[in-house]
């Protein structure tokens, strides 16, 4: 499996745009062949810092879902509300 960490800080003036594209990004997503699990958190201490966690079945998964519609439609809007973001962090998970 293959997990995605990465981070973006959204303008506070843009949380309610953001918000709705979060809200269809998951769902979509959570909906493509190969996604075991798709969230976006949000920060306690900063309700304008988000952390976006996903885990693809694998590397090909990931591929097909960033050429998706949704993701190339969406993630740019997202981009363009963030003030910072971190860039994607990949893993694998350790076998036990």
């Amino acid at each position: 499996m293959l997990k995605i960490i990465a981070s973006n800080h959204i303008r506070k003036e843009s949380l309610n745009k953001f918000l709705d594209l979060a809200h269809e990004l998951i769902v979509k997503s959570r909906a493509e062949e190969g996604n075991v699990s798709y969230t976006i958190n949000v920060s306690l201490d900063d309700p304008c810092l988000f952390t976006f966690v996903e885990v693809w079945k694998d590397q090909a998964a990931f591929d097909t879902h960033s050429q998706s519609e949704h993701f190339t439609r969406i993630f740019p809007k997202v981009s363009e509300l963030s003030d910072s973001a971190t860039p994607p962090t990949f893993y694998q998970e350790l076998e036990a």
